[in-house]
C-alpha cells in the first residue's frame, strides 16, 4: 500500500545530460526536459526539499572530447560548462512550473548563476527552492556523478536518486543480453567488485564513507519519482 507520508525530507537528483535530449542524437529536447521538470514539481508540491545535477553528455563530454585530439582537461573544462547550459535549460522549464529554482556553479559565471556555497544552498533548499548544481566539482578528470556524490554529502540530503533509461541496476547490459536481471539492492562492495555500471568507482567510494543511499530508476517512467519519495521500492537501491 502507498504511503501518503513522504519517505525523504531532502534529497538530490542526479540526471544524466543524455535524459535531456529524448530520442534525439544531440542537444536538447524542451518536450523532454519540461516532463522532467513536471516530475520534480510533483515532488516539490509534497514539500519535499529538492536539489539537482544534471550531466552534461547530450552536448561534450570530456573523454570523448580527448578521443577526438582534444587535451583531456581542456575536454573537461567543455564538458563542465556543457552541464551549466543543461543546468539552465532545466531551471527555466523548473520556473515555467512555477518553482523557484537557483543555479550554483561549481566554476565562476556570475553573470550565469551563483558561485556553489553550501550555507546559501542550504538557505535556498530551506526556502523551497530548488538548488541546480552546475559544473561539476569544478575538477578536471571528475564525472558529473562524482559531483552528485559531493553535493548530496554537503547539503546532507536524505538519499542520491539516480534516473537513467533503464529500470535500476542490471547484472549485464539489458539492451545487449536478453537474460541480464535487475538487481533490485546491492551493496557499495558489489557494484565495485563486479564493476557494475552505476556510478564511477569515485562517486560509489564516496558515498560508502558517507553511508549515501543510491537508488537507480528510470526517469522516463510517469510519475515514478513521487513514488519513490513516497516509499514504493522501484528500481535499484545501493547500500
Amino acid at each position: 500500500m502507498l504511503q501518503t507520508t513522504p519517505r525523504f525530507h531532502r534529497i538530490l537528483v542526479k540526471l544524466s545530460g543524455e535524459a535531456l535530449m529524448g530520442d534525439q542524437p544531440f542537444g536538447i529536447a524542451p518536450a523532454v526536459v519540461r516532463k522532467i521538470a513536471e516530475e520534480l514539481a510533483m515532488v516539490h508540491g509534497l514539500g519535499i526539499e529538492i536539489a539537482a545535477v544534471v550531466g552534461g553528455g547530450n552536448i561534450i563530454r570530456g573523454v570523448s572530447a580527448q578521443e577526438q585530439g582534444i587535451d583531456r582537461v581542456t575536454g573537461d573544462h567543455m564538458g563542465m560548462l556543457a552541464t551549466i547550459i543543461n543546468a539552465l535549460a532545466l531551471s527555466s522549464a523548473l520556473e515555467q512550473q512555477g518553482i523557484p529554482t537557483r543555479v550554483q556553479t561549481a566554476i565562476s559565471m556570475h553573470e550565469v548563476a551563483e558561485p556553489f556555497i553550501r550555507r546559501r544552498a542550504e538557505r535556498h533548499l530551506n526556502k523551497g527552492r530548488v538548488v541546480i548544481f552546475a559544473g561539476g566539482t569544478g575538477n578536471p578528470f571528475f564525472t558529473t556523478d562524482s559531483a552528485a556524490a559531493l553535493r548530496a554529502i554537503e547539503i546532507q540530503a536524505d538519499v542520491l536518486l539516480k534516473g537513467t533509461k533503464v529500470d535500476g541496476i542490471y547484472t549485464s547490459d539489458p539492451v545487449k543480453d536478453p537474460g541480464a536481471k535487475l538487481l533490485t539492492r546491492v551493496s557499495y562492495d558489489e557494484v565495485l567488485q563486479r564493476g557494475l555500471k552505476v556510478m564511477d568507482a569515485a562517486a560509489i567510494s564516496l558515498c560508502m564513507d558517507n553511508n549515501m543511499q543510491i537508488r537507480i530508476f528510470n526517469i522516463r517512467e510517469a510519475g515514478i519519482l513521487k513514488k519513490i519519495i513516497l516509499g514504493q521500492d522501484i528500481g535499484s537501491l545501493v547500500e
